[in-house]
């Protein structure tokens, strides 16, 4: 399975990498826009919270409309990669999708394909999410009531308690969380291959996982393990080359009396270059599961479902006939919704 899937990124690269970049340049442009119109709308609120001191602290007035947004800045932050990663994860079966016809496809072809599969994929996807959403809230809750406990000033044990029942629920309800996660894991690339909804998506996923629960979680979690540990050496890099402009820059160069303006502007190179970091790494860490996940969808068919003939015939490939009387053709292969699009 690794083995097809760096294959197919060799061959397919500008493809899988492009479409990836192109989303994710367009959701890091929708959050630098979103950050620049917040600014300008509190720029004095943000002098004001910075030339603060002990003796004087912000009021409300003037600290308010910079949480607000700083809020807002994070939902559209939040709101515009999700929506990017749910674009990649559209296009890359599309792209496997010729891959094994062996047909050679076009960005702008992916684009056109991807665009009407996008509402099913989000909507498996956000599903999908949901199994996480208790284990992870019990997380959360256990890690506030374990920083209320640790204050000083707290002198009950609620707070204690409350903290281990959340870690306690978090590990009892983590294995039927995970167990879900995989048996849903192919739904999005079902929703592509077989144009179907995100309900009927993930009851397709769960009948091919069914059986090879195991091969599939194992395949999954070195794909994501291998993603993530590139990503974040390609962001510690990053890291390490941002911090070079900020060496060479003397803090006597501000002037006695800094502004914000002129603080980020001197720190401009080093947020690009880490900007550029973390869309590499966001790119690696999601372009890659994606692909050995769809790649794993089209070896469940073929282990339970016969599909090398369907993939033939979509392929154009014809069974060499031998020399003789001719027999009777056999009927055509009924329509097949994951190769659908291929057919000539």
């Amino acid at each position: 399975m690794f083995n097809g899937a760096f294959g197919t990124l060799g061959r397919h690269w500008k493809q899988l990498l492009g479409t990836a970049a192109a989303a994710y340049g367009a959701a890091t442009l929708v959050v630098v826009a979103a950050v620049a119109v917040a600014y300008s709308a509190v720029k004095d609120e943000v002098d004001a919270v910075l030339s603060a001191t002990g003796e004087s602290p912000p009021s409300w007035d003037e600290g308010g409309p910079l949480l607000i947004a700083l809020i807002c800045v994070c939902l559209i932050a939040m709101l515009a990669m999700v929506l990017a990663t749910v674009v990649v994860q559209t296009s890359i079966p599309v792209v496997v999708q010729d891959a094994v016809l062996g047909r050679p496809t076009t960005i702008g072809a992916v684009w056109r394909r991807t665009a009407p599969r996008v509402p099913a994929v989000l909507g498996s996807v956000l599903l999908t999410g949901l199994v996480a959403v208790v284990p992870v809230g019990l997380v959360f809750l256990g890690f506030i009531s374990m920083m209320v406990a640790l204050a000083p000033e707290d002198d009950t044990p609620a707070a204690g308690w409350l903290a281990l029942l959340g870690f306690l629920g978090a590990m009892a309800t983590a294995p039927p969380a995970i167990w879900l996660w995989v048996r849903f894991s192919l739904a999005p690339a079902v929703a592509v291959f077989e144009s179907q909804g995100p309900i009927q998506a993930m009851r397709r996923s769960s009948g091919l996982v069914r059986g090879e629960w195991w091969r599939v979680f194992g395949i999954s979690v070195l794909a994501y393990v291998a993603a993530s540990t590139l990503g974040a050496m390609v962001q510690y890099f990053a890291q390490f080359l941002g911090m070079l402009p900020t060496l060479m820059v003397s803090p006597s160069s501000y002037g006695p009396d800094p502004d914000l303006t002129d603080i980020l502007a001197g720190l401009g190179a080093a947020m690009a270059i880490w900007t550029v970091g973390g869309l590499i790494s966001q790119i690696i860490t999601t372009t890659f599961p994606c692909l050995l996940t769809s790649l794993l969808y089209v070896d469940e068919r073929l282990r339970k479902e016969n599909l090398g003939p369907v993939l033939a015939e979509a392929a154009g490939l014809r069974q060499p006939q031998s020399a003789g009387p001719q027999q009777p053709q056999p009927p055509t292969a009924p329509h097949d919704p994951g190769v659908s699009e291929a057919r000539p």
